[in-house]
This record gives C-alpha cells, sequence and structure tokens, in this order.
C-alpha cells in the first residue's frame, strides 16, 4: 500500500467521538510563512480569508525568507504559528541551523498538514538542459543562507543523481524567493520548491523555460541515497503543477506535506484546538482558493509521519474522528524522543566556550549518543 493509500485509508480506522460546542479561533492572529508568492504563503491568505468570513478572525501572515526567520518570531512569541516546510522537523531535531548555540532542538508541534497532489522537487530552467539528476553534475545550484530545509532537500536530489554538493556550483541566495528570481535571471539553473509554487510560473513564463527532472521509483538504489539523507521523502506522482504537469503528464517524484503548520508546545490548547477545528470546519470554504490548500483536508493527515500533533490537535482530531490507538503512541513516542533531545541540548551547557565549528561538532556527538542510549535512531550524524 502507497503512503497516501495508507493515509486516506487511515479514516477507517478512527475512534468516532461526539461532535464538540462551536468554538472560535483567537479574533488576531500572526502566522508566520515562506516567502509572498509561495504556495505555502498563498494557502495561509486562504486559511485566512476563510477564518475572516466565518469567525470574523485576522491572520497576518508575516513572510520568512528561510528557516530560522521563519519559526524565530514564533519563538519570540512575536507570531503564533508558523506554516512552515521540512525545516519544522530540523528545528525539532537539532541538526543544520538549529544545532547552533542560541537554537538546539525545538518543542514544536503540528497543527495540521497539507498533503495535496504536488510533488516537492527542483525546478530546472529548460535551457539548461537537466533531464535527470545526474545532469546536475557542474550546474549551478541554488544555497539559501539559514534554510536547512531547502539545502538538505536539494542534497537530497542530488544524492538520487549520485552526486553531492561537491560535484556542483553552490549559488549562494538570502531566501527562497531570490533562489528563483536568480534562475528567472539566468544566475543559476536549478532550485527547490513545491511543483505548484506561484514563483515557478514566471520562470514557466520566462524565455528559459522550466522542467522539473523526474526522480524515477523504479530506482532503487537511487531512492537509498535520497531517503539516506531525508527520510521524510517518500515516492509520489504529481498531477497538479507548472511545467506541463497535469492529470494526464503526471510528474514521477517524491513527496512529503507542506506545508507544515507548527507551534510551539508551550501553545494554549484550547487555542490550538480552536485553530484547528477551524480549519476543519472551513476546509470547503478555502481549499479551492489557492493551489494545494486541499491537502488540508482532515482525511490526508499522517497520523504516522516524524512530528508529534499538538494535544489541541489531537483534541479536535478525535473528536472528528480521525485518531487511533497507533497515532497515539506514535504520538508519544515522539514527544518522547523531543524530551531526549531537549536533555541531550542541556548537557551542552559546558560547551559553550567553543567555537561555532567545534560546537556543532560537539553536539552532533551528545546528540548521537544520547538518542542511541534511549534505543532511538539519530538518522543524522554528519554535517553538511
Amino acid at each position: 500500500m502507497s503512503v497516501r493509500s495508507a493515509v486516506l485509508a487511515a479514516a477507517g480506522l478512527c475512534l468516532a467521538l461526539p461532535a464538540a460546542a462551536q468554538v472560535k479561533p483567537p479574533a488576531q492572529m500572526a502566522w508566520t510563512a515562506y516567502d509572498t508568492g509561495s504556495s505555502g504563503f498563498n494557502m495561509v491568505v486562504a486559511i485566512g480569508q476563510a477564518f475572516k468570513n466565518a469567525y470574523n478572525a485576522d491572520i497576518r501572515v508575516l513572510p520568512g525568507s528561510n528557516d530560522i526567520a521563519r519559526l524565530a518570531p514564533v519563538r519570540a512569541n512575536r507570531a503564533q504559528i508558523s506554516a512552515m516546510g521540512i525545516g519544522s522537523y530540523f528545528a525539532m531535531e537539532g541538526i543544520d541551523e538549529f544545532g547552533a548555540k542560541d537554537w538546539g532542538p525545538q518543542k514544536v508541534r503540528r497543527l495540521m498538514t497539507s498533503l495535496a497532489d504536488n510533488n516537492i522537487a527542483l525546478g530546472t530552467a529548460k535551457d539548461a538542459n537537466i533531464k535527470t539528476m545526474a545532469d546536475l553534475k557542474g550546474k549551478r545550484v541554488a544555497w539559501v543562507v539559514g534554510a536547512p530545509a531547502l539545502n538538505r532537500n536539494t542534497a537530497a536530489f542530488l544524492a538520487f543523481g549520485g552526486l553531492t554538493w561537491a560535484d556542483v556550483k553552490k549559488v549562494e541566495f538570502s531566501g527562497f524567493g531570490a533562489s528563483w528570481k536568480g534562475l528567472v535571471n539566468g544566475d543559476v539553473d536549478t532550485a527547490i520548491a513545491s511543483t505548484i509554487t506561484g514563483v515557478s510560473r514566471e520562470l514557466e513564463a520566462s524565455p528559459r523555460g522550466m522542467f522539473w527532472p523526474p526522480v524515477a521509483h523504479a530506482d532503487k538504489a537511487g531512492w537509498g541515497r535520497l531517503n539516506k539523507v531525508a527520510p521524510y521523502y517518500f515516492p509520489s506522482n504529481a498531477t497538479a503543477g507548472t511545467g506541463g504537469i497535469s492529470k494526464s503528464s503526471p510528474h514521477e517524484g517524491a513527496n512529503y506535506p507542506y506545508p507544515i503548520v507548527v507551534a510551539y508546545d508551550t501553545a494554549g490548547a484550547d487555542v490550538v484546538y480552536a485553530v484547528v477545528k477551524g480549519m476543519i470546519d472551513t476546509y470547503a470554504q478555502y481549499k479551492d482558493a489557492a493551489p494545494g490548500a486541499d491537502g488540508f483536508e482532515l482525511k490526508r493527515q499522517l497520523l504516522d509521519w516524524v512530528v508529534p500533533y499538538h494535544d489541541g490537535t489531537v483534541r479536535a482530531f478525535k473528536e472528528a474522528g480521525h485518531w487511533s490507538d497507533a497515532a497515539q503512541k506514535r504520538n508519544d513516542d515522539l514527544i518522547k524522543r523531543q524530551t531526549v533531545l531537549a536533555q541531550a541540548w542541556e548537557k551542552m551547557a559546558a560547551q559553550k566556550g567553543l567555537a561555532d565549528d567545534a560546537y556543532k561538532l560537539a553536539w552532533q556527538k551528545t546528540r548521537a549518543e544520547s538518542l542511541r542510549a534511549a534505543g532511538m535512531d539519530p538518522i543524522w550524524v554528519d554535517w553538511d
């Protein structure tokens, strides 16, 4: 059974509970999201409009050019929620930029995610003549400063083609939007995105043209290399996107939920419950308002994935009949993992005097040792 089939089938294993009384989200909220024009930003705007119509609640969307910029306002209580990408998982694990002294593993919790008909993929300029991932060798590849999600995802697709960052020309950009502007302007040959991201339309309409190279599902060796870098991906055939993608011409590639709407574990359970219930109840109002928004459908919510759900979400899911004993166990295990990671970070207090690079290496060792001692897989033991 495919991952998507399993997600849809999960609805039949849920525990049905009585419907709850009407509740309203906060009158004003601030959410962070990817840059203006990104599919994630557009989806949050659509949800905000639905909340405005249904509850007279205002969602102010703060665009962030990288993962740090998106999560920092939530950590500082200037925003309550973030519509992140897989950077939410990296934040939980305390890897890449989140392994720095002033960050460390974050206790983020999922509210909802969108599992739409898109793929996460490398968008390439057609004039760069990149037909497969192996063709990326020697090409100019976008690296977004402070965006471990984007950069590790790119590394995963390079790995599928048997390549690393050492095999390509790394071109640095300040943000996601800037990387795609660079693609349009001829400064780079490829950048990572969702196939439904709005910024890809500019490349598609430009003289360079665009193409999404496939990630062949039959290439088991390639997938083994990809999943070693990015274990959260699964094979997917996208039927929505630019570059000629459609139901009759799907893109054979990889996917994971995006955006991943998260808050910290300290967010009030009643507030999170009200927001999630609102997203469930107003789904019909926003599902067609932005590409990918239909992926927030309740039955598409992954109950067995890599970031735990918030207690408020669990309450809303139970009331909607979308929860199970297996989901609860998985959630409890992930929360335990967060506890182990937090305790490992506390052990690093004596290492604060180390230089940044030495500190990251020391944290890598402490993190791996702590997780293994708890019977958990560290997954990553290297730094890009």
